[in-house]
């Protein structure tokens, strides 16, 4: 494995004094690790240096072509001072899937894994203590060559910011208002939806505008080609209870595979639910809804963990689901994941990582 250069800031920031007025993705701790790749030597350099600007070139391929992928996941600081990470190999197998679809060469996952939790020991100071915060970790790649011709790239970094965080949504775990998506379409089978690449969020723009001005905190997109059936919040993976069955959109190329989703799958299906990961239309949902039949609705993503959903507005139609509370089964979950990922519960999946 190569050697990891360490040069520690001579200018430490101040660490927040308050905790409880974090936001999300505000402030950055004191270092980042930066890794380049070359044509030919492939990728070298392996270092953590001092947080601060990135130098290129004003042609430089990310800033024109979006040659450009990331992940997110999050560092827990637990009651007896341990730092965990959770399941972070399965974000670098992720960051692998976004690479091979945008022509970025493949990053050893053991390495990166390694490298992030070097980084995170670095930091481990950041790592807030407050119920509910945690370490925020972001790492992307990006195409550098500064050429202005569409081709993938063959200079490229790969670059790890870490950010001190509470709840992603100003509600935390109180229900969060979804507008429904009738106009413009994010992403399509054979598209990029299944990736984590900066394109699929800059699409997602304009209607998360239009959410907020209709006082709506996120975007539930339908397909691209009947425009029916839900796919994924702008920001999270999805799911309804239906009676007794928890059902959430199949992966079939339009949406990602979320980590959280992951787990909540499995978490569920341990407790004995029927769990299908299916089709399931817009239709469907409100039918349910109308028939008093949705009980629950939330989405899941490393941000926001679990989030309930207590209203859903499609076109005229405006669902309030469990009368805008936080149903049973979403704060089972939500207390399951967090207890797993704040070590308040034995890890009986052994999905969390310790970091030294």
């Amino acid at each position: 494995m190569q050697e990891i250069k360490i040069e520690l800031t001579k200018n430490p920031k101040q660490k927040p004094q308050d905790e409880s007025k974090l936001g999300f993705g505000k402030i950055f701790t004191d270092h980042m690790f930066v890794m380049n790749y070359d044509e030919g030597e492939g990728w070298h350099n392996p270092r953590i240096v001092p947080y601060g600007p990135i130098e290129m070139e004003p042609a430089a391929m990310c800033l024109h072509y979006g040659q450009s992928v990331f992940e997110g996941m999050k560092a827990y600081r637990t009651a007896d001072d341990k730092i965990l990470l959770f399941r972070p190999d399965k974000n670098m197998a992720r960051l692998n899937v976004s690479n091979e679809r945008l022509c970025i060469p493949l990053i050893d996952e053991e390495f990166g894994k390694y490298a992030i939790e070097k980084l995170v020991s670095v930091d481990r100071d950041w790592v807030p203590k407050a119920e509910g915060t945690s370490l925020y970790i972001r790492p992307f790649i990006i195409g550098i060559d500064p050429q202005v011709g569409v081709h993938p790239a063959k200079h490229l970094l790969f670059i790890v910011i870490c950010s001190p965080v509470g709840a992603y949504y100003p509600e935390g775990l109180d229900p969060v208002k979804i507008y429904v998506e009738k106009n413009y379409v994010r992403a399509v089978k054979g598209g990029m939806g299944f990736t984590k690449t900066a394109g699929n969020y800059a699409a997602s723009l304009k209607a998360q505008d239009e959410a907020e001005k209709q006082h709506y905190t996120q975007v539930l997109w339908l397909d691209g080609i009947e425009r029916k059936y839900i796919e994924e919040v702008g920001t999270m993976n999805v799911f309804f209870q239906i009676d007794d069955e928890v059902v959430t959109p199949a992966l079939q190329g339009s949406i990602l595979s979320g980590i959280t989703r992951m787990s909540s799958i499995e978490i569920l299906k341990s407790w004995g639910m029927k769990v299908s990961e299916r089709k399931i239309s817009i239709d469907e949902v409100a039918k349910a809804a109308a028939e008093g039949r949705l009980k629950e609705a939330f989405g899941t993503g490393t941000a926001a963990v679990i989030s309930p959903i207590g209203e859903l507005k499609w076109g005229d139609d405006i669902m309030k689901i469990n009368n805008g509370e936080i149903g049973p089964l979403s704060q089972k979950l939500y207390d399951t994941l967090t207890g797993i990922q704040w070590g308040k519960l034995p890890d009986t999946m052994n999905w969390t990582v310790e970091v030294k």
